[in-house]
């Protein structure tokens, strides 16, 4: 199992800094802890404020958040602050005491269509991943167990999970109406027993294969490098990430960069979740994202193609 790794991330606050982890820290619950003897519960915030400048020491899903006192910039001590929380976790060490009384968390899911008819989007008040995996079938499924007993019910096609929602692709054997409040009462009953959405390997992700492609179904498509493609990759990367992966997300889906053709100019995308065989998807390669890459990076992209549909 990977290691925990910490990214220090500085918020608009200047006395905040945000230090994230790649795994899940806690089970659908957020802390705040003002003192030391409020972290009873958190032998990692207890520690923290034996540092003298922490005020106030903020655990969430996957990340520790600490406001400072004034004695100190964070410039000075953060990567410091950052290193002895990375090391206390790869040590095992306890983020929060748990008993059976927290094991059920209250938890609210609504279900949102979306463009695709085929598709639709259950979406809960948690974190859930902190990366998207696509599951075509039960065998893709092995890293993830809210995907598995989905794929128990005869009418689900293929399951997308990304941040706060899943996205589930039926068959035309049953209509939504018919099993809309089915499939909405069993996932909010399953996050709310505390059950694992993904394993941590499933989590962290997978090495990443040729031209960054996936080398296992079960785990979701890494992070590209961006520092290793080329200026007009990159560009295309900033694009997709700022102006259309929002969009998508809203709508259920997600997508990612493929690759770039500089002599055909033409870039190649992956469509996920609801986008995925979606009958607009085509009309949405052309009219938007080609349109938009078109004119933001002229003489260098005339064409988008979908690499899965």
């Amino acid at each position: 199992m990977e290691n925990y790794t910490i990214n220090i991330q500085h918020t608009t606050q200047p006395e905040i800094v945000k230090f994230e982890a790649n795994k899940f820290l806690t089970k659908h619950e957020n802390f705040e802890f003002k003192n030391i003897d409020e972290a009873a519960k958190s032998p990692i915030a207890q520690q923290l404020f034996y540092l003298p400048f922490v005020k106030t020491v903020y655990i969430s899903q996957n990340f520790i958040a600490i406001e400072k006192y004034d004695i100190v910039a964070w410039p000075e001590v953060e990567n410091e602050v950052a290193e002895q929380i990375q090391n206390y976790l790869n040590k095992g060490g306890i983020v929060i005491k748990t008993d059976e009384q927290q094991k059920n968390i209250p938890v609210t899911v609504y279900a949102e269509s979306t463009p695709n008819p085929k598709v639709m989007k259950f979406v809960a008040n948690r974190k859930l991943v902190l990366h998207a995996a696509e599951f075509k079938n039960i065998d893709d499924a092995a890293e993830s167990p809210l995907a598995q007993k989905l794929f128990h019910f005869p009418f689900v096609k293929e399951v997308f999970i990304d941040e706060n929602y899943v996205s589930i692709n039926k068959y035309d054997v049953a209509s939504w109406d018919e099993i809309t409040m089915e499939l909405r009462e069993f996932i909010r009953n399953f996050i709310q027993e505390g059950n694992s959405v993904l394993n941590n390997d499933a989590i962290t992700g997978a090495p990443e294969g040729k031209n960054g492609s996936e080398t296992s179904k079960t785990a979701p498509k890494p992070q590209i490098n961006i520092d290793e493609l080329d200026d007009t990759s990159q560009q295309v990367v900033a694009i997709l990430e700022e102006y259309i992966k929002p969009a998508v997300a809203s709508d259920g889906g997600n997508i990612l960069f493929d690759s770039y053709n500089e002599e055909s100019r033409t870039v190649k995308v992956i469509l996920q979740g609801a986008c995925s065989g979606c009958p607009s998807s085509t009309m949405t390669l052309k009219s938007g994202i080609e349109t938009m890459l078109r004119d933001m990076l002229k003489g260098k992209v005339d064409y988008v193609e979908a690499v899965n549909g």
